[in-house]
């Protein structure tokens, strides 16, 4: 499973068999394993990884399933979006709070710097985590998709709507699918699947690609 999901050989893990071992091992399979780590490098996220596997082949062989989740703290979270926004973004902190994402920072509007803050909602697509606004707030003036074109800056507003997409697909193996990107307990947990195939057909574990852009 570490070669599968492409973690580090020294990779520090917690691992539990369910049912009575013995016979498993005599018939080469595991029938549920749930594997976990505290700290795993997925492309700019260092994350708290969990998976939880059904049919694990222990001499070769296709595997019956796998999913599992990656979690991502605030910090990360704002590490990342502020990479993939780039240097010219106005975003100058990024918080998790109740079921989204909010994003502040300055904007400048005729020659003033005006608070920004943005509402987004996060998701997963392609490979990429997606975080799609819903809001922004310039000062006094708050604005969304439909009316945004319509309102007193529509053309300077207008690009802070744009979905910024961080990619990791090509940090996970090619057998490895981002499946949703939702928030929980202060934290966005981020859900993946394996391919039965992962352990059979090396292609799989080579990196996957990101979306051209």
């Amino acid at each position: 499973m570490i070669t599968a999901l492409k973690l580090p050989a020294d990779q520090q893990l917690d691992v539990a068999v369910g049912g009575i071992v013995l016979p498993q091992l005599v018939a080469g399979r595991l029938d549920d394993v749930h594997l976990s780590t505290k700290s795993v490098a997925i492309g700019p996220i260092t994350s708290a990884v969990d998976v939880d596997a059904t049919g694990v082949p222990i001499r070769g062989g296709a595997l019956g399933s796998a999913t599992g989740t990656f979690r991502i703290t605030a910090d990360q979270l704002e590490a990342a979006v502020k990479a993939a926004a780039g240097a010219s973004t106005p975003i100058e902190s990024v918080t998790i709070d109740g079921a989204g994402v909010k994003a502040a920072g300055t904007v400048s509007l005729f020659g003033a710097s005006v608070p920004l803050a943005l509402a987004l909602t996060p998701g997963a697509e392609n490979g990429e985590l997606t975080f799609t606004p819903t809001s922004a707030s310039i000062g006094a003036l708050t604005v969304d998709p439909d009316t945004v074109a319509s309102s007193p800056f529509g053309a300077a507003l207008k690009p802070l709507f744009a979905t910024q997409k961080v990619c990791i697909a090509d940090r996970l193996p090619a057998g490895v699918h981002l499946g949703g990107l939702r928030v929980k307990d202060g934290e966005l947990i981020a859900t993946f699947t394996a391919d039965s195939a992962i352990t059979t057909d090396p292609a799989l574990l080579e990196n996957g690609t990101c979306p051209a852009s």
